[in-house]
């Protein structure tokens, strides 16, 4: 029923708040509830809208929607998003592209959206920020396109890792650059 939740639900509150202009969606692929639902409506009400999966580098997602093949999967910390398997929820005939994220890029954005913007999220939120930015650079998106993206956590969840110094630091997330974003 996730996907259905989302068809009633997300995706006609994303169509009414933007007035139907919104031209890109983006959500991290987990189980795929969020994006296959929400996209789904959205593409019900405007078929050229593109819906942008995220997936983090060690997850097999990516690689399944490019390929049609299962891969094994490799470790990485985003938490929320990402899969070692092929969720049944997950419609991949509703996603027209998927961007890959790392997670420095993806954690270093999480602090950032607390530090900017005031928003409190976790790590997969970050991703899918890191993912919609990336997105729109390859496409060279003009400020006249509206892209939403989905902020799917909350940062409580993550007070002992994404936001805590220590645990980045001993993680290498401090020694490392933050990628193209």
């Amino acid at each position: 029923v996730n996907p259905q939740v989302h068809f009633e639900t997300t995706g006609p509150e994303i169509w009414e708040q933007t007035d139907g202009k919104v031209d890109v969606f983006v959500a991290g692929l987990g189980t795929g509830g969020t994006i296959s639902g929400t996209g789904r409506f959205l593409k019900s009400q405007n078929p050229d809208l593109q819906v942008v999966g995220v997936d983090p580098i060690g997850s097999l997602l990516h690689h399944y929607f490019y390929t049609g093949e299962m891969t094994e999967a490799f470790s990485y910390r985003t938490e929320g998003i990402g899969e070692d398997f092929l969720p049944s929820t997950l419609d991949f005939s509703v996603v027209d592209d998927v961007v890959q994220v790392n997670d420095n890029e993806s954690l270093h954005m999480t602090r950032r959206l607390v530090r900017e913007e005031g928003i409190f999220a976790g790590g997969s939120s970050g991703s899918a920020v890191v993912g919609a930015i990336r997105y729109a650079k390859q496409k060279k998106l003009g400020p006249d396109k509206m892209v939403v993206v989905i902020l799917p956590d909350s940062g409580s969840r993550y007070l002992s890792k994404v936001f805590n110094d220590d645990w980045m630091r001993e993680n290498g997330f401090f020694s490392q650059g933050c990628g193209d974003v």
